[in-house]
């Protein structure tokens, strides 16, 4: 349960510092402070849990053709859906921003979870 929510803060760190980048290039990825972080990662992660597999599967022969390079689109299509404007606090301006995003976003907090988050057994 520690590790969870551990992964959450950070991964709610890495979206706001995805903003912060998304801000500097004039992207349009809004977070408004912590709450509003921490809302949007549990949207994240409620949307890529329930959605996200779905569309992978209706999309399975063209992720194929594309040699999985698809998914990166799938991966901002969901960043972009949570960013919409349902969700208090966080909204993603356009297609662009959100591949920005979803693309900077995993990395940060892969990386940060990597380094920070302890190693489930």
């Amino acid at each position: 349960m520690k590790g969870i929510l551990i992964r959450w803060v950070v991964s709610a760190i890495a979206l706001y510092l995805t903003a912060v980048l998304a801000n500097a290039l004039q992207l349009g990825i809004v977070v408004k402070g912590a709450p509003g972080a921490l809302l949007a990662v549990a949207a994240l992660a409620i949307v890529n849990a329930l959605i996200r597999p779905l569309i992978l599967l209706f999309t399975l022969p063209l992720n194929c053709l594309t040699l999985g390079l698809f998914t990166f689109l799938i991966n901002a299509l969901m960043f972009w859906l949570v960013g919409a404007g349902w969700v208090p606090g966080f909204k993603v301006d356009g297609f662009l921003a959100a591949i920005f995003g979803s693309i900077v976003m995993g990395i940060i907090s892969g990386l940060a979870n990597h380094l920070i988050a302890p190693k489930e057994k």
